[in-house]
């Protein structure tokens, strides 16, 4: 999932020059802290508001769907670029090697091909385009699998991540990246105990979470206790599996983590 209210501005981007924006040269790497988790990461849309959430020291790093920062970050928080999908192909290998000579470290896949409404992309084309764009960076980076949903069906979720993983056996992928809408932290935990299930059965040594949330929090009520309780419960659990390296809670925006400039209630527990 991603916000197409922002995702038309990051395609002209993308499409109109064959360099990264102007701010994507600034310092990637996020700093290690003592005792501070350096698994949790900031999904934004404005990359100004990023720094609510990093005044913690918690978030260490963020992504945006785009290959392009789109502003400046936080100095401490490392960029991740993503390749949505094929309406960014455009000026992609331009802006990947300048992030890469800048420090980046990770490079994730496609967003949602699972999706009609997202990256829509079968399994096997998804493996072409991976191996095409992707995996000739293999050795200059860790490169993360494109980023399922936790539906379920044929060429959905985990199954369309297994068929996936199956079509790309030479694509250097190191970590798998998967979504999850709900309603329980049980059901949550469930869903990324079998993604890492999946993860360890193809020798992946990372899982990212890359997007989660309630499905409540897409009721205009985003950001209130009932979010923040299920924050304060499956943190802590995330934080414990070591399988899992890094997650982003759905998002650094008003409604979501933030309320207006400031946290939200479920911002707070983010944070905390």
């Amino acid at each position: 999932m991603v916000s197409f209210k922002y995702l038309s501005t990051a395609l002209l981007a993308a499409s109109a020059v064959a360099a990264p924006h102007g701010h994507s040269h600034q310092r990637l790497h996020a700093q290690k802290r003592t005792g501070t988790s350096s698994k949790r990461g900031a999904a934004y849309n404005d990359a100004t508001l990023v720094q609510q959430l990093s005044n913690s020291g918690l978030v260490s790093w963020a992504y945006d769907w785009n290959m392009y920062t789109m502003g400046d970050l936080p100095s401490e928080v490392e960029f991740v670029p993503m390749l949505w999908g094929t309406k960014m192909f455009t000026g992609w290998f331009a802006a990947i090697q300048t992030l890469l000579s800048s420090g980046s470290e990770y490079i994730l896949g496609f967003n949602e091909p699972d999706m009609p409404s997202q990256a829509a992309m079968t399994s096997s084309d998804a493996a072409s385009y991976y191996r095409q764009y992707i995996s000739p960076l293999s050795g200059q980076a860790k490169l993360v699998s494109p980023a399922v949903t936790n539906g379920v069906g044929d060429d959905v979720g985990l199954d369309w991540a297994r068929n996936f993983l199956d079509s790309c056996t030479d694509c250097g992928v190191t970590a798998l990246a998967v979504h999850w809408y709900g309603d329980t932290a049980d059901d949550f935990k469930t869903f990324i105990g079998k993604a890492t299930d999946l993860a360890a059965e193809y020798n992946l040594a990372e899982t990212w979470v890359t997007e989660f949330a309630l499905n409540s929090d897409f009721s205009n009520t985003g950001g209130t206790e009932t979010s923040a309780d299920f924050l304060g419960e499956v943190l802590p659990w995330l934080d414990e599996q070591t399988a899992v390296s890094r997650y982003a809670y759905y998002m650094c925006a008003d409604g979501y983590l933030l309320k207006g400039s400031d946290l939200s209630l479920s911002g707070e527990k983010y944070t905390s």
